[in-house]
């Protein structure tokens, strides 16, 4: 027997049937009086159902899905015999799309039933404030509704379903659109003004100019079809060093899909973001201009275990003077510390035992603010000053407490407008250029400048939140090409959300998986799902801890360390959060310091060099 098909949104033709019947009454009862029917007001279009196949009954027809990521089943469904099963990878978050045409000025209410993992039913291109609605775990159908308005001059929107990355299937029901129709929807135009930032060995960041009337594009790389996206930037990736590239990109909705862009080529540099590290390397910080209970620790007397050595710290000669400066700790502070000379000397002796030994900038009390470009460039000809003279490896980046903070409406990660940001990118852009692609560069933040954009960014649409919240992730995503390790500080820092929209806290392995999970795998800033902070590759991301109880708050036992290698390269001995995926390329560990390793009886680093990666 044939199923009924009840839905929500079958309520609209009735109704509209309902004031044809009625106003033909009132047509019959005015005519039979000898009178003449006038209208009131003049015609507006009537609400109506404007979502094409909401309930999938037709297939995936008149919706498109990233990937192929999406198909229709028949089982689960909410309603009649067919809904979307659309299914995330580690790169693709299953966004299912639908070009709708609508009229300006007017008020829609969207709805559908959803099943499953996350699972986001939203619009875009409104005109005026784009809407969403979410949930992270939906057992059984659930109903997700927001509402919007159009601006003066929207005539169509875009309908979007979507998961999340590397998580489970989710499913989708009787989406619908309610509001007044406008006209049919047509094919967007080619879009415009293709171009390449600059590239990396193995990826070309690309952006172009917005299309009207379009749901995603697609990338090309000449004759292949390489990303399907709903922004206007990508970064295409996999690609081979010292290459020429060609590219266009393409514009599509439900009425098809437009001509190509005029090309634009780009060659991919010769490859390298610091290389000549092992495939899993201990990073560790040397106290070198200062000591402190841990005591100073000659670099001559760093054990082999350290594959990577920052010295701490260079400090700016006043907060925005972009001056840094590096010297080693005084004698009168450190009795033992040895002469320039032989410093010199030790720098050489763990560069020809394969280790890299770089400046690390900042550090609790440097506190480093490029506000004017005066300072921007002081940086780079303070901090090339040091490298020249010590023979350094490269840069780290320890910027902490006040030296990032994202002004008043910065409000975009991808194209940051506050200078203290932006002077920095531009900075270690130069510094990068000038040394070449075996430079070292590496990146000590805080949670808060980082994992924490998850939820809050800057002051935040409507200010009121601290500005320093994820302003850190300009500048890692402006230099992800250019950025040989990422270790967050995984201490001193407060409990954190993870991508299960769970709080984890220090100490435990739960902590580590999860807020490393994140960079691994990518996550929406401030919630947005139209601005994801995209993944780093698993080989530029090292974990953070402190290698003592004394040397920070948040201090992790071997044990749990362990466990926290496991679970993300191994998937084996996770907790209650498990990582969208496995990642045995997983660089390594940081830990602040080696000088606390040392009072603590080497226990980090051995047990580091004893745990089995394979």
């Amino acid at each position: 027997m044939e199923r009924t098909r009840h839905r929500t949104a079958g309520a609209a033709p009735r109704r509209a049937r309902a004031r044809e019947r009625l106003t033909a009454v009132l047509a019959a009862v005015v005519l039979a009086a000898g009178g003449a029917l006038v209208s009131a007001a003049p015609a507006t279009a009537a609400d109506t159902e404007l979502a094409v196949n909401g309930g999938f009954e037709a297939g995936l027809t008149g919706w498109s899905c990233s990937g192929g990521t999406g198909a229709a089943v028949t089982t689960p469904v909410h309603s009649g015999l067919s809904a979307l099963k659309a299914t995330p990878t580690g790169g693709d978050n299953a966004r299912c799309t639908q070009t709708v045409a609508v009229q300006p000025n007017s008020a829609y209410t969207l709805s559908g039933w959803v099943q499953g993992g996350y699972a986001y039913l939203g619009v875009t291109g409104t005109g005026t404030a784009d809407a969403y609605a979410w949930t992270p775990s939906a057992p059984a159908w659930q109903k997700l509704t927001t509402t919007f308005r159009t601006g003066p001059g929207t005539t169509s929107v875009s309908l979007y379903t979507h998961g999340w990355y590397g998580t489970a299937a989710y499913h989708a029901d009787d989406i619908s659109l309610f509001g007044p129709g406008g006209e049919p929807v047509r094919v967007p135009d080619a879009p415009t003004g293709l171009a390449a930032g600059s590239p990396g060995s193995t990826s070309v960041p690309l952006s172009w100019t917005p299309a009207a009337r379009t749901t995603e594009y697609h990338v090309y790389r000449g004759a292949t079809r390489v990303a399907s996206v709903s922004g206007t930037s990508t970064t295409v990736t996999g690609l081979a060093p010292s290459t020429a590239y060609t590219f266009q990109v393409s514009a599509a909705n439900t009425a098809g899909e437009s001509a190509r862009s005029a090309a634009v080529t780009a060659t991919t540099t010769s490859g390298g973001t610091g290389g000549g590290l092992p495939p899993h390397a201990l990073v560790g910080y040397l106290h070198a201009s200062f000591a402190n209970g841990s005591g100073y620790t000659r670099l001559a007397d760093v054990p082999d275990s350290w594959d990577v050595i920052n010295l701490a710290f260079g400090e700016p000669t006043s907060v925005t003077s972009g001056d840094i400066r590096f010297s080693l700790c005084p004698a009168t502070e450190c009795p033992n510390v040895e002469s320039v000379a032989e410093f010199k000397a030790a720098i050489k002796a763990k560069q020809a035992a394969g280790k890299k030994v770089l400046i690390s900038i900042g550090g609790q009390n440097g506190q480093v603010q490029l506000a004017s470009t005066a300072a921007r460039d002081a940086f780079v000809t303070s901090v090339s000053r040091i490298i020249d003279e010590y023979g350094l490896d490269g840069l780290d980046i320890d910027f902490e407490g006040h030296s990032l903070s994202l002004n008043t409406g910065d409000t975009d990660f991808r194209a940051p407008t506050t200078p203290v940001v932006v002077n920095l990118i531009a900075a270690v852009k130069t510094l990068k250029a000038k040394y070449g692609r075996d430079f070292v560069l590496t990146m000590a933040p805080e949670t808060f400048f980082v994992q924490l954009g998850y939820q809050f960014y800057g002051s935040g649409p409507f200010g009121g939140q601290d500005p320093r919240a994820g302003s850190y992730l300009p500048v890692i995503h402006a230099l992800r090409d250019d950025l040989t390790l990422l270790h967050v500080q995984h201490y001193n820092s407060g409990p954190i959300m993870g991508l299960d929209n769970q709080y984890h806290s220090m100490g435990a392995a739960n902590f580590h998986v999860a807020l490393t999970d994140m960079l691994l795998t990518g996550f929406p800033v401030a919630g947005n799902p139209s601005r994801v902070f995209p993944p780093l590759r698993p080989e530029q991301v090292a974990i953070g801890l402190p290698a003592a109880t004394h040397a920070a708050n948040g201090h992790t036992a071997p044990a749990e360390v362990n466990r926290t290698l496991n679970c993300l390269t191994k998937g084996t001995d996770c907790g209650s959060y498990r990582p969208r995926s496995t990642y045995p390329a997983l660089r390594g560990l940081m830990t602040w310091s080696i000088n606390w390793d040392r009072f603590n009886q080497w226990q980090f680093s051995r047990n580091f060099d004893a745990y089995p990666w394979s």
